[in-house]
C-alpha cells in the first residue's frame, strides 16, 4: 500500500491529467444529444449516391410541415363558433316594449295604427331573438357555423349571418315601416327601439378555442407507412417528392424511438469512444510537440476547459433550436489559445473541437468546412491582439469568410440564389460581434488560471511601471543597458518571427536583480571606484552571478508572470563568469569552476534564447575601442559562437539559420549605435 501510494505521489501529475480526460469525456458525452444519427446524407433534389437503400424495419411516413399546416388551417377555417344565449333579455325587452310604447307614441293616434305598431313592434322583437342579437359585430365569415349554448347546452346551430347585428337593426326597422306604410312612425318608434332592445349572444372565445384544439390534436402526422424491406430509393435517383419524405420519415425514426428505448447504452458507449480519441489526440499533441505545456496542469485544465466551453455553448443552441448554430462564436478557441500559446496549438485544439461538434449538428460536412475554414483565418489573420483595430480587422475577415462559404454551399445545394436565406447571414455577423468578446475573456482567463498575454505583456513594457522606476532610480546603468537589449532583442525576434513583445519585456526585466547591489555591476559605477577590488574573486563571483536569484525573487514578489521569469532565469544560462573565474584560476589553478557558474537553466525557447544573444553582445560592446564594421562584425561572431560552443542554445527551438539571422540584425544595430560611416580614401 505504501508503494502504491509512494507511486502515486510521484506521478501525481500524470494522475490529474487521467482524471482530467476522463472527466471531460464524460461532460462531453453527458452533453451531447442522446439520440443515433441516420448515416446517409441527403438533400432534396440531388441524386441518391448511396447503394440501393431497403427498409430495415416498418415505419410509417410523416407528413409534411406544410401538409400539417394546411390541415390546422383548414381546421380553423371551418371551425365551430359557440356564442352563450341570455334567456331572460326577451322577456326584458317585451316587458320595456310594452311600458314605453305607450309613452313614445301619442294617444291623438288613430287606434287601427297605433294597434297595427303594437303588433309591429312584438313581430320585430320575436324576429330579433329568433336567433339572438350580438353584443358586438365580430369579424367573422358570414358562412360560418354557429352553434348558440344555453347553458353549456347546444340550443340550434345557424350561420353567422342569421345573428342580428346591432348596427343593422335601424335599417329593418325602416324596411319593415316602409313595407307597412308607417313611415311618419319612423322617428319615435325607432327610438323607442333603440332604449329597450339588448344583446343577448356573447361569443364564447373559451370553448370555440377548446373545441379547435380538440379537433387539431385528432391530426394524424403520419400517412401511409413503409413495410422492411421495401425498396426506398436506388442509387442516382434523384431524392424528391413522396422518396424524400420516406427518408426523412426513417431519419426521424433512427433519431428518436429506436435508438431511445432499444439501444441507448450502445449510443452512449460509441460517443464516449470518439470523444476520447478526440481528447487523446490532443493530449498526445501536447506531449510530442508542447511538452511545456504539457507538464504545466494548469495550462492542460485551461485548454480542456475551453473545448468544453465551447461544446456546452452549442449543445445548448442545438438543444434550443439547431437553426442557431452559426451564432455560437467558435473562433473565440483559437483566439484565445493563440493568445496565450501559439498559433499552431491554437489550430489543432479547434480542428479537434469541430471534429466532436460534427458529430451532433446538422449539416455535418457543411459546418466542418465553415469551423475549419474560419479557424484557419483567425490563426492567419489575428496578430498582435493588444492592437484593438487588429482584432476588428480580423474579426471582419472571419465574418466575410463565414458569408462566402455559406454562400457557395447554398448555390451547390439549392442550384440557384433565389431562395437564399439571408437570416443566415445576420447570424454571421451576430457571431461576428459576439467574437469581439474575447478581449474580456482573455482579461478574466489571465485573473482565473494566471496565464499571460501579448495585452499584459504590453502593460509590463511600460517603463514607468513602478519595478521599472525603481531600477532606473538605483541602477541607472543597468536600466539603460536593458533597454538597449530590449531594441536588439525585438529587432531580431522579427526577424525570424518569434514573439517580439514577450522578449521585449524579457529584456527590460532580466537584469533587475541588480537593485540589490548596483555599484558591483560595471555599468552602475560612475565614481571609478570599484568595490571588487576590495573583495576575492569567489566572493565577487558569488556577488554577480546572485543578481539572476535576486532578480527572480523580486520578480515574483512584485507578480511578475512566469513567463517573464524564465528570461531572468536563463539569460545567462549555465555561462562562466570567466573574468574572475580566470583571476581565481591564476592564484589557486585546482580552483572548482561550479563556483563560478550561473546556476542556469539554459535557454528553453526562441525568445529567451535571443535574449542571451544579445545581452552578452550589448555588454561586451561597451568594451570595444574605435569600433569599426569589420571588429563589431568579428566581435558579435566570436561571441555567439562560444555561446554555440558551450551549448547554451541545446534546449532551445532554435536553427542555425535563424541564429546567423540574428548576427546580422546585431551587426546592422550596433553599427547604427556607434553611428559608423563608410570610410572615404583621403
Amino acid at each position: 500500500m505504501k508503494d502504491f501510494t509512494n507511486y502515486l505521489y510521484r506521478n501525481h501529475s500524470l494522475a490529474y491529467k487521467l482524471i482530467l480526460f476522463i472527466s471531460a469525456t464524460f461532460l462531453i458525452v453527458y452533453l451531447f444529444p442522446k439520440s443515433g444519427k441516420f448515416k446517409y446524407n441527403f438533400e432534396r433534389g440531388k441524386p441518391w449516391q448511396s447503394e440501393n437503400l431497403y427498409a430495415p424495419f416498418d415505419f410509417a411516413i410523416k407528413k409534411t410541415d406544410e401538409e400539417i399546416n394546411a390541415e390546422k388551417k383548414n381546421i380553423r377555417d371551418n371551425s365551430i363558433l359557440y356564442f352563450n344565449v341570455d334567456t331572460k333579455t326577451k322577456e326584458r325587452v317585451i316587458s320595456g316594449f310594452k311600458s314605453e310604447f305607450k309613452i313614445e307614441l301619442p294617444d291623438s293616434l288613430v287606434t287601427s295604427n297605433k294597434n297595427e305598431l303594437y303588433k309591429l313592434g312584438l313581430n320585430l322583437i320575436n324576429t330579433f331573438y329568433a336567433n339572438g342579437v350580438l353584443d358586438e359585430d365580430y369579424s367573422f365569415s358570414e358562412n360560418k357555423k354557429v352553434v348558440l349554448l344555453e347553458g353549456r347546452i347546444e340550443k340550434q346551430t345557424v350561420k353567422y349571418s342569421d345573428l342580428i347585428k346591432q348596427n343593422n337593426i335601424r335599417d329593418i326597422i325602416t324596411k319593415v315601416l316602409v313595407k307597412d306604410g308607417l313611415t311618419e312612425f319612423q322617428i319615435p318608434f325607432i327610438s323607442l327601439f333603440f332604449d329597450i332592445i339588448e344583446p343577448n349572444l356573447t361569443y364564447d372565445k373559451t370553448f370555440t378555442e377548446k373545441a379547435v384544439q380538440s379537433d387539431i390534436e385528432k391530426i394524424s402526422y403520419t400517412r401511409g407507412s413503409v413495410e422492411k424491406e421495401t425498396l426506398i430509393i436506388s442509387k442516382g435517383e434523384v431524392v424528391e417528392g413522396d422518396k424524400f419524405q420516406k427518408l426523412k420519415s426513417l431519419e426521424s425514426e433512427y433519431e428518436s424511438q429506436i435508438w431511445t428505448k432499444s439501444n441507448y447504452y450502445w449510443i452512449v458507449f460509441a460517443y464516449t469512444l470518439l470523444v476520447s480519441l478526440a481528447l487523446l489526440m490532443l493530449l498526445l499533441f501536447l506531449r510530442k510537440y508542447r511538452n511545456d505545456i504539457f507538464e504545466n496542469n494548469t495550462k492542460v485544465t485551461f485548454i480542456f476547459f475551453n473545448v468544453l466551453l465551447m461544446v456546452f455553448l452549442t449543445t445548448l443552441v442545438i438543444n434550443y433550436n439547431s437553426q442557431y448554430i452559426y451564432v455560437v462564436p467558435l473562433c473565440i478557441l483559437p483566439l484565445v489559445l493563440k493568445a496565450f500559446f501559439d498559433a499552431r496549438l491554437g489550430l489543432f485544439t479547434h480542428v479537434i473541437t469541430v471534429l466532436l461538434l460534427g458529430s451532433i449538428v446538422p449539416n455535418s460536412y457543411e459546418y466542418m468546412f465553415l469551423q475549419i475554414i474560419a479557424g484557419i483565418v483567425t490563426i492567419l489573420t489575428v496578430s498582435e491582439l493588444y492592437k484593438r483595430a487588429n482584432l476588428f480587422i480580423s474579426v471582419g475577415q472571419i465574418t466575410l469568410i463565414y458569408i462566402i462559404a455559406y454562400f457557395a454551399f447554398f448555390v451547390i445545394h439549392e442550384g440557384s440564389v433565389d431562395n437564399l436565406q439571408w437570416e443566415t447571414f445576420g447570424m454571421f455577423i451576430l457571431c461576428g460581434l459576439a467574437t469581439l468578446f474575447v478581449q474580456p475573456l482573455i482579461y478574466a482567463y489571465e485573473k482565473l488560471f494566471g496565464l499571460v498575454s501579448d495585452v499584459s505583456l504590453l502593460e509590463l513594457s511600460d517603463t514607468n511601471t513602478k519595478l521599472l522606476k525603481e531600477l532606473s532610480n538605483k541602477a541607472p546603468g543597468t536600466f539603460h543597458h536593458s533597454l538597449n537589449v530590449a531594441n536588439l532583442a525585438e529587432a531580431s525576434a522579427n526577424e525570424i518571427g518569434a514573439n517580439a513583445m514577450l522578449v521585449r519585456v524579457g529584456a527590460l526585466y532580466h537584469d533587475i536583480g541588480k537593485m540589490m547591489n548596483p555599484t558591483y555591476f560595471t555599468e552602475n559605477q560612475s565614481t571609478g571606484i570599484n568595490p571588487h577590488d576590495e573583495l576575492s574573486s569567489r566572493e565577487s563571483a558569488k556577488i554577480i552571478i546572485d543578481h539572476v536569484i535576486n532578480g527572480i525573487e523580486i520578480a515574483k514578489k512584485n507578480n511578475l508572470p512566469d513567463r517573464v521569469i524564465d528570461f531572468i532565469r536563463t539569460h545567462h544560462g549555465t555561462s562562466v563568469v570567466y573574468y574572475f573565474y580566470k583571476k581565481e584560476k591564476d592564484i589557486d589553478e585546482l580552483t572548482d569552476k561550479r563556483l563560478f557558474t550561473y546556476p542556469g537553466p539554459k535557454p528553453f525557447s526562441k525568445e529567451t534564447a535571443i535574449l542571451m544573444m544579445c545581452d552578452s553582445v550589448e555588454a561586451a560592446s561597451k568594451s570595444l575601442k574605435e569600433p569599426t564594421s569589420t571588429k563589431i562584425d568579428a566581435f558579435v561572431e566570436k561571441i555567439i559562437n562560444k555561446q554555440m560552443v558551450d551549448e547554451q542554445f541545446l534546449n532551445a527551438n532554435i536553427t542555425f539559420k535563424e541564429i546567423q539571422t540574428i548576427k546580422k540584425v546585431l551587426k546592422r544595430k550596433l553599427a547604427n549605435i556607434y553611428h559608423l560611416r563608410i570610410e572615404y580614401p583621403e
